[in-house]
């Protein structure tokens, strides 16, 4: 089974309908299908809901983040272990914070990170990344 890891963008792209909503509408089905284990960082996920809290509103917010919720996400906890590896990872590579929480669960689960955001080439080809088109 093919293990996915989302970025805030990436659920960006699929709530705001962009160019890359398709794609990721077919990894969510995947998912959907049991064909595909999809993961989202807390730490993402609350980006997630920050960014539409900021632009849309409370109201707004709440109904995008319950409208993910019967997908099959699975959002992982940001452990002390993950925000070490995150931490790594933004020092070796000069990544966001943020960011560095997305590609340490991709190197854990040996996943494929789902994105938009080229600072992920920073990453090379230590990550397996698709890339969206924004």
């Amino acid at each position: 089974m093919k293990t996915y890891v989302f970025d805030a963008s990436a659920l960006f792209n699929f709530l705001q309908n962009k160019p890359s909503a398709p794609k990721v509408n077919e990894i969510l089905k995947d998912g959907i299908r049991g064909h595909a284990r999809i993961l989202i960082s807390a730490v993402n996920y609350g980006e997630v809901y920050g960014r539409v809290l900021r632009d849309e509103g409370p109201d707004k917010a709440l109904a995008c983040m319950h409208a993910l919720s019967p997908l099959s996400i699975e959002v992982l906890d940001a452990t002390p272990q993950r925000a070490f590896q995150a931490a790594e990872l933004k020092a070796k590579y000069k990544l966001y914070y943020v960011d560095g929480f997305a590609a340490a669960l991709a190197v854990e689960h040996k996943a494929t990170l789902v994105t938009s955001d080229s600072d992920f080439r920073r990453l090379g080809r230590s990550v397996s990344v698709l890339w969206l088109k924004v």
